[in-house]
């Protein structure tokens, strides 16, 4: 079964934006979750993927890099990843 991957219209726009590497690893994120399903990301160290709390709540997170991050949801019942922004993290 294949993930439908449906970005917020500010991403495109955003990855003009951004480093061609954190650029690279987020094609490298939309691939294993269209494939796979966001419980592949669990494999993957590197992405510490988890969900979050507070005003974010029903969201998850996974890193880019130590800076950025991209911030997503899911549907599981129309099988989709709603990818809300990308964003560098604050410390």
């Amino acid at each position: 079964m294949m993930w439908l991957i449906k970005e917020h219209r500010l991403i495109e726009k955003i990855l003009h934006k951004l480093p061609p590497e954190i650029i690279k690893k987020y094609e490298l994120w939309k691939d294993i979750i269209f494939r796979h399903g966001p419980e592949k990301l669990r494999e993957f160290p590197g992405f510490h993927d988890e969900k979050l709390k507070g005003d974010r709540e029903g969201q998850r997170s996974s890193r880019l890099s130590l800076y950025y991050r991209v911030i997503y949801a899911v549907e599981r019942n129309e099988v989709t990843v709603y990818v809300f922004e990308i964003t560098p993290h604050k410390y």
